[in-house]
């Protein structure tokens, strides 16, 4: 099976200096693959590579690269302010050129997707943070994407919420099976997400190793207590501090 994007011996060089790589990630199609690394490791950059916000120094990128097939779901919800939930959620189909009223359809079944079918007309600012997220990810959803890129999108929510929105994200998963990159600080929470946990040094970022998670998605209730997570936890632990030792 061919993947659905690769970065191949990737650097990315700042006038402050190399920000990323050397650095390889292959992701196959309908794979949750989790980047943890220390801050500056280069987690977000690589995120950029995937979505085609910024080209490699060096080395190659191969993504899916079609209208709509590629969706990112930033830290912040970077929600139109003045503009009703229904209406940010329409916005990417709009812009492909899809009427406004068959847009609006899609956007609202996007929407009771997330769990927001009640709060169709409610601004930004009208929403918790968690339901904010909940209309970003409607957003990114909308267009059926191939590869969904979430860059931190819980870091600002309380546990409760992270813990609940982590589980809406593999019950969307589940409907459309896209591939998906999460990048996180949260060793636990990568563990939970994804299939495949990559583990970065400190920057510019390379491979440090990987964890293999082997356990079914979306996960089953009371993941987190067994011995399969915390396995999995403390060896992705274990390679995060022998690289920031390393380092």
């Amino acid at each position: 099976m061919s993947p659905i994007a690769e970065l191949s011996a990737v650097e990315v060089d700042y006038p402050r200096g190399r920000a990323l790589g050397p650095f390889d990630l292959t992701l196959s199609p309908g794979e949750i693959v989790a980047l943890v690394g220390p801050s500056g490791c280069g987690k977000s950059t690589a995120l950029r590579l995937l979505a085609g916000l910024e080209q490699p120094t060096r080395g190659t990128v191969r993504r899916a690269s079609g209208r709509g097939e590629t969706s990112v779901v930033f830290q912040a919800p970077t929600l139109m302010p003045w503009a009703s939930a229904i209406d940010n959620v329409a916005l990417p189909l709009e812009l492909a050129g899809e009427a406004k009223a068959a847009a609006r359809h899609k956007a609202a079944a996007a929407l009771a997707r997330v769990k927001l079918d009640g709060a169709l007309a409610a601004k930004p600012a009208q929403l918790s943070g968690g339901m904010a997220m909940r209309v970003s990810l409607a957003r990114a959803l909308v267009t059926n994407p191939r590869l969904l890129l979430l860059d931190e999108p819980f870091a600002a929510l309380d546990e409760i919420t992270r813990r609940a929105l982590a589980e809406d994200v593999h019950a969307l998963w589940s409907q459309s099976r896209p591939a998906i990159v999460f990048v996180t600080h949260n060793v636990e929470e990568a563990v939970f997400m994804a299939s495949r946990v990559v583990v970065m040094t400190r920057g510019p970022g390379r491979l440090a190793g990987e964890t293999a998670v082997d356990a079914p998605l979306p996960r089953p209730p009371g993941f987190r207590t067994t011995a399969v997570f915390r396995n999995a936890a403390e060896a992705t632990s274990r390679t995060l501090d022998a690289a920031m030792a390393a380092a």
